[in-house]
């Protein structure tokens, strides 16, 4: 008996279907991307501090990811703002920079937030995180020479001096010293080392335009960020007590070079200024230009403000931030994308292949999601493959019933004749 036609039409439109079930590329959205003049690396230094020593290479740019981090439209590399909002106040330098709820995480608007700038002494905020996690705040260190003899802005240690790693994180939130920067750096395993977790710990919170080159923020080959990092790497440090109690210092004593205490002033102006700071970083080099990153509380909403390649003039950096921050307090709770949670997980590369039914083909499962991965029939083309096999099954069945009852009855007429 021939083989239903019907239901091998059936059969091959659903695998078909399902063969070509797949989610829509980005292909648009990296053709508009790739228009952005820092998608992928910062503007040219302006002096040879990127240069790589002799005998190396330049490291490569960082990857860009496929999917913008925190939403599609913090790809845009313009003003992002949510629709029927009022534009940001005027004066803003900043080549890039982001307003978020630092709770919720909603980004409440935005200007090229994945744009590549140097992050200058905020990266200071990255290396204070990871000494949060790894080292206690009471723990003694003795600062050595070649502590002392980094390229300053320095608080002035002593080679042989001992502080505790409070002290120095005061030294180093407060009044930005690279000399003790390197100091925890060396606390970390040595510099390489403490570069290493820093750069994983910006990993891990999914800051992936961020690399940091230096533990200062002093620039070198290789040196990214983005507002949306800097943003997100200050939430990320909020949560860590000894950091949060650190940065919204105004004031700290400090063990003095020759003897007796010194007092460090926050160089930070808006914990003196804007109502409800919780503390901020600025920073500054020839290359990356003024920095800053910082967060205030109103009526129990907290917003951390992220500027990157600004001017001081006509107005400072920090008071630009104030302005931004006014800005965000006087706007509704939505938003335009947000900020991570975690690092989301690279999307594996499968290459379509027939099933061989293993347990291995079962137990595939996308990383980030935690769904199973494609096959070559697709997530929406499984179910309906499903759904085509059962409809054949059903066919076969009502074939073999029916080849049985016309069979049934023809023994019946024969009896009957006989």
């Amino acid at each position: 008996m021939p083989f239903p036609k019907r239901l091998i039409v059936a059969l091959v439109l659903a695998t078909a279907t399902a063969a070509f079930a797949a989610p829509t590329g980005t292909a648009q959205q990296a053709a508009g991307s790739a228009q952005c003049a820092n998608r992928e690396t910062p503007p040219p230094p302006v002096d040879t501090s990127e240069q790589p020593a002799p005998g190396q290479k330049a490291p490569t740019a960082l990857e860009v990811p496929e999917k913008p981090i925190g939403g599609d439209r913090l790809g845009e590399c313009g003003l992002i703002l949510p629709p029927n909002s009022a534009q940001p106040p005027s004066g803003i330098t900043a080549a890039s920079w982001l307003l978020a709820d630092m709770d919720s995480g909603a980004v409440i608007a935005a200007y090229d937030p994945h744009g590549r700038q140097r992050p200058a002494s905020i990266i200071k905020v990255l290396l204070a995180m990871v000494v949060a996690k790894e080292l206690r705040g009471d723990h003694v260190v003795t600062a050595s020479a070649e502590d002392t003899q980094q390229e300053c802005t320095c608080v002035g240690l002593k080679d042989g001096g001992q502080y505790t790693v409070r002290q120095l994180l005061h030294g180093l939130l407060l009044t930005s010293g690279n000399d003790v920067a390197h100091t925890l750096a060396r606390q970390l395993g040595g510099v390489p080392n403490a570069l290493r977790k820093m750069n994983a710990m910006a990993k891990e919170l999914g800051a992936l335009d961020t690399r940091a080159v230096t533990p200062s923020g002093l620039d070198g080959p290789g040196t990214s960020t983005s507002a949306y990092d800097v943003a997100l790497i200050f939430r990320g440090a909020m949560k860590y007590d000894e950091f949060a109690q650190a940065i919204k210092l105004q004031q700290s004593q400090f063990p003095g070079r020759n003897g007796g205490t010194i007092m460090l002033q926050n160089d930070n102006r808006l914990l003196q200024n804007y109502q409800g700071a919780l503390g901020g970083k600025t920073g500054f080099t020839d290359d990356s230009q003024h920095t800053y990153v910082g967060a205030a509380e109103r009526n129990g909403r907290r917003l951390v403000v992220a500027l990157l390649r600004g001017q001081q003039t006509p107005t400072r950096i920090d008071a630009q931030a104030a302005k931004l921050l006014d800005y965000g307090f006087a706007m509704g709770p939505g938003g335009v994308g947000k900020l991570v949670d975690g690092a989301p997980q690279p999307k594996q590369n499968v290459v379509p292949t027939q099933s061989t039914g293993t347990q291995d083909d079962a137990a595939a499962v996308d990383s980030r999601t935690g769904r199973p991965t494609p096959t070559a029939f697709g997530t929406v083309g499984l179910p309906i493959t499903a759904v085509a096999g059962i409809g054949l099954l059903a066919g076969l069945l009502l074939f073999i019933r029916s080849k049985r009852a016309k069979a049934a009855r023809a023994r019946r007429q024969a009896a009957q004749g006989v």
